[in-house]
């Protein structure tokens, strides 16, 4: 009789082992949402996703990518010359814009015969498209930026309507994710001011 109980008991024992533990299974789909939530929560947090409309980025960045966008970089740091940016469209920030940076707080920008001049001094910018076709000045007040894109002749930007506010930059556009054959980094070349 006792052979037999022991050998019931071993036989239960065995069929638990069998069965899936319901709560260890539950526990594990519980943590592994959980770990997804944090994870994408911190992801957007540090970074965003934006997809390339129009061609006033042109000959970088094209209609249709779609590129990594930084929300640290200026949070530990300032927008350089050269930084090609994302920020919400001073007239209407439910639309995000993607420019370069060209005139920094403080500076004066000038456009004239096909160049740009920052605080009189000529900048060579070599990933533009075609010279611009168009003059002006501009000072670019206290915690504003001057933006323009790399596609002078076909862009909406701030020589059409003026600064962006330092408070509307979403971050740094830094690589092209989309499609593959298109992957890199989106600085790929920087303005230089004839004096450096």
């Amino acid at each position: 009789m006792t052979e037999d109980f022991d050998s019931m008991q071993l036989e239960n024992e065995e069929n638990r082992t069998d069965r899936p533990n319901l709560l260890g299974v539950l526990v594990d789909i519980l943590e592994t949402l959980l770990l997804s939530v944090v994870l994408f929560f911190l992801i957007n947090a540090v970074s965003a996703r934006i997809r390339i409309d129009g061609s006033s980025m042109e000959p970088n960045l094209h209609h249709g990518e779609f590129v990594i966008v930084s929300k640290i970089n200026y949070r530990i740091g300032e927008p350089e010359r050269g930084d090609v940016v994302v920020f919400d469209f001073p007239r209407n920030i439910t639309q995000e814009y993607i420019k370069r940076v060209i005139g920094l707080p403080g500076e004066q920008v000038h456009v004239e015969d096909g160049n740009v001049y920052i605080d009189g001094v000529m900048l060579s910018e070599p990933y533009l498209k075609m010279d611009p076709q168009y003059e002006g000045d501009w000072v670019v007040s206290g915690d504003t930026l001057f933006v323009l894109g790399d596609n002078r002749n076909n862009s909406s930007d701030s020589h059409n309507w003026g600064l962006v506010p330092m408070e509307n930059i979403v971050g740094e556009a830094l690589l092209v994710y989309w499609p593959p054959d298109s992957w890199g980094l989106v600085n790929g070349a920087s303005p230089v001011l004839a004096s450096e």
